[in-house]
């Protein structure tokens, strides 16, 4: 058995704009960390974690402006992270899912913790970025 982190975001920016800040690797790197991410199945890429590493990742799955589902850490923790956007009133849905982490490991425990914790306030951090930039996906 696996656990997994689930959280959901509403922004009051379209869904396009949203999709930017997930899937491009300026607007990426302002709220998370550095990563050559393309939405495009199969694309291998690095996350710049600083003090955790380069993490290995591949893009699993893309629905063009609505979900992306890629590997994370491969080869360590090997888990999935997945965003799925929604379209609301005044804005757009973000419900995430960071899937895989091995509770039966101190690294799947502690990894599980750590983000379980962190990715709140990471997620929180996108709306600045689109703020800071009312252009995007314009």
């Amino acid at each position: 058995m696996t656990n997994a982190i689930r959280l959901e975001r509403r922004f009051e920016h379209p869904q396009v704009a949203v999709w930017a800040a997930l899937t491009t690797p300026e607007l990426l790197a302002r709220w998370w960390a550095p990563g050559n991410i393309e939405p495009v199945p199969g694309h291998r890429f690095t996350m710049d974690m600083g003090n955790w590493g380069q993490q290995q990742c591949e893009v699993l799955t893309v629905e063009p402006g609505t979900a992306i589902s890629f590997l994370f850490s491969e080869g360590m923790l090997d888990t999935t992270i997945t965003w799925r956007l929604e379209a609301a009133a005044n804005g757009t849905v973000l419900h995430f899912e960071h899937a895989g982490f091995d509770p039966e490991t101190p690294m799947g425990r502690t990894a599980y913790e750590g983000m379980g914790s962190g990715w709140p306030g990471l997620l929180n951090r996108i709306d600045g970025v689109l703020a800071s930039q009312p252009d995007v996906g314009q």
